[in-house]
């Protein structure tokens, strides 16, 4: 009796003096309940899927003290109200494309997706070890938002069109969803880039609202349905050849994390990363096959000249836009300087090994 009575009192001198000392894990303490919000449909296939997973991971790993509210677009914000809604408070949290956010930060953009830059391998590889993050970091930092990488699509298609692209000139007055740095090339053809949410692509393209559009790859491509009001499917994505989607955090929030929930919220958001991509990249050729053996899909590939063309009209539109806006020239200067390593190497790596992998 004496013997366990010493060890009870042992045992709670213990807890007192590593609570004296902060000893004690911040995950005995009251829970933490967040709120995210995203620009995609509810549990939308891989993107939606792609923010419930993290907080799915962050709830497990914090033996559910850590506990986060995913909210599809229009649930608790419109798709395009995210950036707000974190970077004001309102919610702690949120998962989109960076590209949405020009208005507000032009700069930005190069976290989601530049024509005829990087694949996913490489926007990675700028982002964590190239100087990308502190830069994104400091252009979201006066928003009170801390940026991360938050998935990625890989090569996107080119679009869909309900007339044949033989020539730039069939881009003139073409009406198309396309967001982003996409977007400013498609004027310099003579189109008219349209931005429009996830949801509403389909009802846009279905009463003509639209002319054409892209959204990803053939798995999402198909889930919507957009074969069955476009013709005509073409490739390659120019535009967004590995598209970064990104989760953000309202700083304040962050800061008021214990370092563990920092950890585990960063884990999960880094699993996240790579899930998404790995996911897009195994389904995308069985929907690809689908939408052309059973849909009858017009599979096209843009002339090349037309994308030639178009390569000098997005080099005409960073270099403006750099010219206009510091923040975007310094970050344009990392990205080249980045892209000039990246394809030399590219050229010993990866170009002869494509020439050859199909043989």
């Amino acid at each position: 009796m004496k013997r366990r009575d010493f060890i009870k009192k042992a045992g709670v001198g213990a807890l007192a003096a590593g609570a004296a000392m902060g000893a004690v894990p911040a995950m005995a303490d009251k829970p933490v309940m967040w709120k995210m919000v995203t620009t995609w449909p509810p549990h939308f296939p891989i993107l939606g899927e792609g923010a419930d997973y993290i907080a799915k991971l962050v709830e497990e790993m914090s033996g559910g003290k850590f506990k986060i509210s995913v909210y599809g677009a229009g649930e608790l914000v419109p798709a395009m109200g995210v950036f707000d809604a974190v970077s004001q408070g309102t919610v702690e949290m949120g998962h989109g494309a960076a590209y949405y956010w020009s208005g507000k930060a032009p700069a930005a953009q190069f976290f989601a997706a530049v024509p005829f830059g990087f694949n996913a391998q490489s926007q990675n590889s700028w982002v964590t070890s190239g100087g990308g993050l502190e830069l994104w970091e400091e252009i979201y930092k006066p928003f009170n938002l801390k940026p991360y990488l938050g998935g990625n699509t890989g090569v996107q298609m080119g679009g869909w069109f309900n007339k044949e692209i033989k020539s730039v000139d069939d881009l003139k007055g073409l009406k198309m969803r396309i967001p982003g740095l996409g977007g400013q090339v498609l004027a310099k053809a003579g189109g008219n880039a349209i931005l429009v949410a996830a949801g509403e692509i389909y009802t846009n393209l279905e009463r003509g609202v639209i002319d054409a559009t892209e959204w990803v790859g053939p798995f999402h491509d198909l889930t919507i349905g957009l074969h069955k009001v476009a013709k005509f499917y073409y490739y390659p994505g120019w535009h967004e050849p590995g598209t970064t989607l990104e989760a953000m955090v309202n700083i304040n929030a962050y800061e008021k994390l214990s370092p563990e929930f920092k950890a585990i919220l960063d884990t999960a958001i880094a699993r996240a990363n790579s899930l998404m991509l790995a996911q897009f990249e195994a389904r995308n050729n069985d929907d690809l096959n689908e939408l052309v053996t059973k849909h009858k899909v017009q599979l096209k590939k843009f002339p090349d000249d037309v994308l030639k063309q178009l390569k000098v009209y997005a080099n005409e539109v960073l270099e403006e836009m750099a010219a206009k806006d510091p923040m975007s020239k310094k970050v344009y200067e990392s990205f080249k300087s980045f892209r000039s390593k990246i394809y030399e190497w590219n050229k010993t790596s990866e170009e002869p090994y494509q020439q050859f992998k199909y043989i």
